[in-house]
């Protein structure tokens, strides 16, 4: 047997020109053979393991590869658990009667159209899958939000802006009693959350086309930090503060975390970011927007609150 073995690798010192045709014959189907013959269940197994991204580029090495891509089960294992509730979102929303008139979608195609942004609430709020794991996002924008003295034009103004995602910010010029909540039902899936408020000190514009920021209105920052709230319908609080700083530049304050446990089951959400300190004034702030990330998501200039102990 070692001298059969040794004769099919060249290793034989002997052998005849049957031996060797063998050989030959051997080392031939043995080059033949290649990831394009793995069966398309077995390459189906190597996707479930892989993140979206990655099963989008093996589906362009073979055909093996690209028709196990296209698997509902594959995609199934990598879309929220309640998916079908989302999707209920896209079916109700802009281009809704459109989705509905279309054939049955697979579970790659609903997982395409769920990382793209869904809105919702007449276009005050949207949520997507980020790409790479499946993970809920959601970004409420400034005009869903409830902001103390926002319909008073001596306080605030909205400002259109393609560096915000809604194309548009609330602008604090000055106030005493700064304010801003909100409120979200949801269905979550199972995870823990985290919620941002994005926001920018200074008024931003664009001169002879390069992006300029005044921060001339900018002050009472200093004086008290921020204190951001959250509160949720079973029962989760979170009570946190920070001083707002980085003038020129969008920052995501971390207002507090959540956990979703039951993802048939809506969870009610109320957060807040607040100086109420009426000893002195405050302005020169943009309000964009407050995002929910999946914890540990990670995004541009995010800064973690410091805990009140009260």
């Amino acid at each position: 047997m070692g001298a059969g073995v040794s004769s099919m690798f060249g290793l034989g010192g002997g052998g005849g020109d049957g031996d060797r045709s063998a050989a030959a014959a051997a080392s031939v189907a043995g080059a033949a053979v290649g990831l394009g013959d793995l069966p398309e269940l077995c390459a189906a197994q190597v996707l479930l393991r892989l993140d979206a991204p990655e099963i989008c580029r093996l589906a362009r090495l073979n055909h093996a590869f690209r028709g196990a891509a296209g698997a509902d089960f594959v995609w199934e294992a990598k879309l929220p658990e309640n998916y079908r509730y989302l999707v209920s979102f896209v079916e109700g929303g802009g281009g809704g009667e459109r989705w509905r008139r279309r054939r049955p979608a697979g579970k790659k195609e609903i997982y395409a159209r769920l990382a793209r942004p869904v809105p919702f609430d007449g276009g005050l709020k949207e949520f997507w899958l980020e790409k790479s794991k499946g993970r809920v996002c959601m970004a409420l924008s400034s005009k869903s939000l409830v902001i103390t003295g926002v319909d008073d034009r001596r306080y605030w103004q909205h400002i259109p802006t393609a560096e915000s995602r809604f194309h548009s910010v609330a602008y604090l010029q000055q106030i005493w009693w700064f304010e801003v909540v909100g409120e979200m039902d949801f269905c979550f899936p199972v995870g823990t959350y985290s919620i941002y408020f994005r926001v920018h000190l200074g008024k931003f514009y664009k001169r002879f086309g390069r992006r300029v920021c005044s921060t001339e209105h900018v002050h009472g920052w200093d004086k008290k930090p921020v204190r951001f709230q959250l509160s949720t319908s079973d029962g989760q609080h979170s009570l946190s503060q920070c001083s707002l700083g980085e003038p020129g530049s969008w920052v995501l304050y971390h207002a507090g975390d959540f956990v979703a446990s039951k993802p048939d089951q809506t969870i009610k959400l109320k957060f807040s970011m607040a100086q109420i300190d009426c000893t002195h004034t405050k302005g020169g702030l943009c309000v964009d927007s407050v995002l929910i990330y999946p914890k540990g998501f990670q995004q541009e200039g995010m800064v973690r609150s410091q805990k009140c102990r009260c």
